[in-house]
């Protein structure tokens, strides 16, 4: 081979080298716009189809009743993981108080690792959608219900089994296009 042939050579792996870094860097960036465009924040449970784990939760401090798996038995209903410190909980704490309002589903709460006086003055500033809320003061429950942000929405079907869960805050797109579907579908197929 000439030595104009190993200069074709050298030109050649030296485009590479220089679209190498521009062919991840467009990668990257599809990705990326992928990610913030199209994404779907409906999260896959392992606990999805299965029995909620058996708890037993004493009231917020002020509050006469607290929750436990017993409540969640024989029909369908809302478990929602809240704190006063969560500012998304802020954010979606108007819709539950409508939905509870509606009288569509009882929803039930779970105050994570919360200070009972805040987690009473967030019910009494934002209003109170819950028909049983236990104090998981140490943050176990939630552990075994696999929550790993506030706020976190289960479904929960009359047999007891988590049937949805909405990491996150949810909005109305989300209430009527995914947590209400299933409340309706379970409540339908129960003939309630």
């Amino acid at each position: 081979m000439s030595a104009s042939g190993d200069h074709v050579q050298v030109s050649r792996r030296g485009r590479l080298v220089l679209l190498l870094p521009l062919a991840v860097f467009a990668g990257l960036a599809v990705g990326l716009f992928w990610g913030l465009w199209y994404k779907d924040d409906r999260l896959p449970s392992a606990l999805i189809g299965r029995s909620i784990p058996e708890f037993a939760l004493p009231p917020i401090e002020g509050r006469q009743e607290g929750l436990s798996s017993a409540e969640l038995q024989g029909k369908v209903s809302l478990v929602n993981v809240w704190a006063s410190w969560c500012v998304p909980c802020r954010v979606e704490n108007p819709l539950l108080v409508e939905l509870y309002k509606a009288g569509t589903v009882p929803i039930y709460g779970i105050n994570y690792k919360d200070d009972p006086e805040e987690a009473l003055a967030f019910l009494d500033e934002l209003g109170d959608p819950f028909t049983r809320i236990g104090a998981d003061r140490s943050g176990r429950v939630a552990i075994d219900w696999g929550v790993y942000g506030l706020p976190e929405t289960f479904v929960i079907d009359a047999e007891g089994r988590i049937a949805y869960k909405h990491v996150g805050p949810f909005d109305r797109r989300a209430l009527e296009e995914d947590i209400l579907p299933v409340v309706r579908r379970l409540q339908t197929e129960r003939g309630s």
